[in-house]
């Protein structure tokens, strides 16, 4: 048989980035001499992080439309036909025998190309709610990866295939037991501890209701916290705690960079309810606090919640609520080990282990055929 050749395209956000890794990963795992080629967005995250990931990657000069300002889309059409063009010469140098799109600006002219040019294409999506990009490539993709239930409103029933969403391979790989975990971030293994996560950019929700309750969180030494605030936030989250002197129950860092740790760390997390997140909590039994993101695209974080919340395998908080109710509800909820091990064990049955074994299987069947 001809050596595998596979395009991934898609990216934006580390939701998008980690299962395109993911999926290149175990494709490589059956067929190590495959050639995979990435196309991403100029600019954008994937540049950086797929390289990192020891993968060759192509940019497409997309931008996303301006859904309020719509006077401004007449140059993000222009860069759209240019990066048509560009997807096409790509493909039509590196002939794959199959395209897989992840979500993302870059997938849509990539897929839509390959979908013309005869080659066969897989979409995965990532949350509960069909993207519109996806939405557009279902009529012509030949499968559709899933990982929630009731996709077929958006997609048609007989190209799902329900395989849950790949996540990052070493947190599966992981050994660090709690107390090494606590350790590095210079915490008590004795005390309860509450990761707060704001995303690698940072929710500002999230970061303003611990700000604004700083005295809250040094009144409850019983139970410690690791917050991480994102890039964008770090400096005005030092500036307001210095006034406060020595908090010795909270560790503030910018960015994680080996969540295992940190996971390990937690008996409990906060965190918005992006769709990659939410599969490494399944996969991981812990308990989380889902406070899903009012600024995205047809509020597809609060559908991937509640796709949690009607199981009970997680607890929801609106958006608008953060300020008052995250840390009280956090805390009652950290002392109470019945209602954690409960989360635990329903989030736990929701997990869909080998995401992107199976899905590498799909892509390598599509080449085939």
């Amino acid at each position: 048989m001809e050596k595998l050749r596979v395009i991934i395209s898609g990216g934006g956000t580390g939701g998008h980035i980690f299962p395109a890794v993911s999926i290149a990963n175990a494709i490589k795992k059956i067929q190590p001499d495959a050639d995979i080629l990435f196309i991403g967005a100029e600019g954008r995250m994937e540049m950086q992080r797929v390289p990192e990931s020891g993968y060759k990657i192509i940019g497409l000069p997309i931008a996303g439309f301006d859904r309020k300002r719509l006077w401004k889309n007449f140059a993000v059409i222009i860069k759209l036909l240019r990066s048509q063009l560009k997807a096409r010469s790509i493909i039509k140098e590196f002939k794959p025998q199959v395209a897989v799109g992840v979500g993302g600006y870059a997938s849509g002219p990539t897929l839509k190309t390959a979908g013309m040019m005869g080659i066969p294409t897989l979409i995965q999506e990532q949350n509960s709610y069909a993207g519109v990009t996806n939405k557009l490539l279902a009529k012509k993709a030949n499968r559709i990866c899933v990982a929630y239930d009731g996709m077929d409103k958006f997609f048609p029933a007989d190209k799902i295939m329900m395989t849950g969403n790949p996540v990052r391979q070493d947190l599966l790989d992981s050994t660090i037991s709690r107390e090494e975990a606590l350790q590095s971030f210079k915490l008590d293994a004795n005390k309860k501890t509450i990761l707060i996560l704001g995303g690698s950019l940072g929710a500002r929700t999230i970061n303003n209701s611990l700000l604004n309750n700083i005295e809250f969180i040094k009144s409850h030494p019983e139970v410690q916290f690791i917050w991480q605030t994102g890039k964008i936030y770090i400096n005005q989250v030092r500036e307001a705690v210095k006034p406060h002197g020595v908090i010795s129950n909270l560790y503030i860092t910018d960015f994680i960079k080996d969540m295992r740790v940190a996971y390990a760390a937690a008996d409990l997390i906060v965190s918005r309810a992006g769709a990659g997140s939410i599969s490494e909590f399944c996969l991981l039994e812990k308990p989380v606090i889902l406070i899903p993101s009012p600024n995205v695209a047809e509020d597809h974080q609060t559908k991937n919640a509640m796709a949690l919340v009607e199981k009970e395998a997680a607890v929801y908080i609106k958006d608008s609520d953060a300020n008052e109710k995250l840390l009280p509800e956090a805390l009652d909820l950290i002392l109470n080990q019945d209602k954690l091990n409960c989360l635990s064990e329903k989030i736990a049955k929701l997990a869909l282990p080998h995401s992107a074994s199976i899905i590498a299987e799909e892509v390598i069947k599509l080449a085939k055929q």
